[in-house]
């Protein structure tokens, strides 16, 4: 039987075929059964199915394909068994080993590397941030200029002096709170609240003191007291609208005084209509008591009478009851207990 190779063979079909080499004859068996073998020399020949490395064959010499499906250019032998390469592209045979793509590890290193890449990237930016702001922070955002509002009796040029931010002071190492300590330290204002207004202001709120009670004084002269009995400024003559207080305490004394509260306390509970009429205050201490609930506060009318007010509450049935029997006769009137009104 002769041998019809592809790519290569006998030139006419009559001549008598050479004999059999043992390669051709292992070629021969392998196709035989199917299954490309490795040639009697160990060199992987082209086989009937596949391609590979250059192997030796009765019918010519067949060079190495690559591809996924077989065999590349030139003949193919019979003879030996050709062991698939990956990744080629080729002509005939029989398919190819499958050549490697990109599998679910290597976009998993990809991933993790962009992750990385942006990792470092904002590091460097908040490095680049951080050395920018310790080399001009301190320069750019900076106290250039205090505003001070709520000022009548103060000065703002005092207030700023208390306030003692400096100009050039970095806005971070204001310490707000401290700087409205020291302004709330001057006896005509009552509170003080203290902002930063970026870049580079610093804003100081005031609410004075306002009086509400003159105290007489030894040296001549009243001092007028807010409702804490702190003194807020003095005068030579007594305000007309605001009542003077009598009492016997120097003026050292007055701060926190229970009666200086309690009086101050009564003045607020006033409708209008009475306290426009009153002149003086005085205020006694209940027995045993210390505070301003137990003070007994006396009103000096203008127009002579007396009205025993008693402590500070139940404000709006003493008004009324007061707007009844003041416009009588009776001289001295007592509502410090509401409805057991005592008159003379």
């Amino acid at each position: 039987m002769s041998d019809a190779t592809p790519g290569g063979g006998s030139e006419a079909s009559g001549r008598q075929p050479s004999p059999a080499s043992p390669a051709s004859a292992s070629a021969a068996s392998a196709m035989a059964g199917g299954v490309p073998r490795a040639n009697s020399t160990g060199v992987p020949g082209a086989g009937a199915t596949g391609a590979g490395a250059a192997g030796v064959g009765t019918g010519g010499a067949g060079r190495a394909g690559a591809g996924p499906t077989g065999a590349g250019t030139g003949g193919a032998g019979t003879g030996g068994a050709g062991a698939p390469r990956p990744g080629g592209t080729g002509g005939r045979g029989g398919p190819g080993a499958p050549g490697r793509g990109p599998g679910p590890r290597r976009g998993a290193r990809r991933r993790g590397r962009r992750r990385r890449t942006a990792f470092f990237a904002l590091a460097a930016l908040a490095i680049v941030a951080g050395v920018g702001w310790a080399l001009l922070g301190n320069r750019l955002l900076v106290v250039r200029s205090v505003t001070v509002t709520g000022t009548h009796l103060v000065s703002s040029a005092r207030v700023l002096a208390a306030a003692d931010v400096p100009p050039g002071t970095p806005l971070l190492r204001v310490d707000t709170g401290a700087v409205a300590r020291r302004v709330e330290a001057i006896p005509q204002v009552a509170s003080a609240r203290v902002s930063a207004n970026w870049p580079d202001h610093l804003v100081i709120a005031v609410t004075e003191r306002v009086p509400v009670l003159a105290v007489k004084m030894a040296g001549g002269g009243y001092d007028l007291v807010d409702p804490t009995g702190v003194p807020v400024r003095w005068a030579k003559n007594r305000p007309v609208t605001m009542p003077q207080l009598l009492t016997a305490l120097p003026g050292s004394a007055l701060a926190g005084a229970p009666s200086v509260s309690a009086a101050a306390a009564v003045l607020a509970e006033l409708q209008p209509w009475l306290a426009s009429q009153v002149a003086q205050v005085s205020v006694t201490e209940a027995t045993g008591s210390g505070d301003v609930s137990g003070q007994q506060v006396i009103l000096h009318l203008k127009s002579g009478k007396t009205v025993l007010w008693g402590g500070p509450g139940r404000a709006g049935q003493k008004n009324r009851e007061l707007a009844i029997l003041l416009p009588g006769k009776a001289h001295y009137v007592d509502v410090s207990a509401p409805g057991t009104v005592v008159t003379s």
